[in-house]
């Protein structure tokens, strides 16, 4: 068995990445959270987005057991539900690159002023996730970022501002994924296996374990979805999210 590419190679490195990410982002998850928090306690929720395998990273904020009700995930698929487009344009395996879908995934959406849009994307330069920032901001909306700055520095923008997702997020969390995102070096050339969708999990928990701090230190009652899985889940959900109505979509 080749010893450089295994389940322990990869523990391993999964192992270091944690801990470095955790240590290295303490302070930007506390910067995110403070925003978070201030834009709840204003009414707003956190629209997360994020697109190819940072869908995930979207999954993991929005919707979620243990996690923030007031949280809205943005997909391309808002754009035919919600926006009429036609269903042709989720088969386009380039649809993240293209910035023109911004403005219309932002319309296709019901965004409260106070909301906050919290955006995962490994490399931060696809035209979709860096032109929603740039909505988002046009809008004064806070963006919060989950990206590997490794890999973004490294390659060259696809939207037409030559801006990237760092460049215009409030707080940028590193993900600290190398660039190409697999971390086992393969004989002959190339990498396999990924990091960047662990750590971005991480530190989209962190940030809600930080949120959730902030809100029982206040003394209020926090948020939180219980499994739909356990007696009473749903009932305790549809109680909650009748705050929200018509602005969060559970699973959306």
């Amino acid at each position: 068995m080749n010893g450089g590419v295994s389940a322990t190679a990869y523990l391993e490195r999964v192992r270091e990445t944690i801990d470095r990410v955790a240590a290295a982002e303490s302070a930007n998850v506390a910067r995110a959270a403070d925003i978070i928090t201030d834009a709840l306690g204003r009414d707003g929720i956190v629209q997360a987005f994020g697109t190819g395998h940072s869908q995930a990273t979207a999954m993991e904020i929005a919707g979620r057991a243990g996690g923030l009700i007031p949280t809205n995930r943005i997909s391309f698929r808002d754009l035919v539900v919600e926006h009429g487009e036609p269903v042709s344009i989720l088969t386009d395996p380039l649809i993240e690159r293209d910035p023109d879908l911004a403005q219309r995934l932002y319309d296709a959406v019901p965004v409260h002023p106070a909301d906050v849009f919290v955006i995962a994307s490994n490399s931060g330069i696809n035209g979709s996730v860096v032109g929603l920032a740039e909505v988002a901001k046009k809008h004064d909306h806070p963006v919060i970022a989950i990206v590997s700055r490794q890999h973004s520095a490294q390659v060259e923008s696809r939207h037409p501002s030559g801006r990237k997702l760092a460049d215009l997020a409030d707080v940028v969390l590193d993900n600290g994924g190398p660039f190409g995102d697999a971390v086992l070096p393969l004989p002959g050339g190339g990498a396999a296996c990924a990091v960047s969708s662990i750590t971005a999990a991480l530190l989209a928990q962190m940030i809600t374990a930080e949120v959730l701090n902030r809100i029982i230190a206040s003394g209020q009652k926090p948020p939180v979805y219980l499994s739909a899985n356990v007696p009473g889940g749903d009932a305790h959900n549809d109680d909650l999210l009748q705050r929200y109505a018509g602005r969060i979509r559970p699973g959306g």
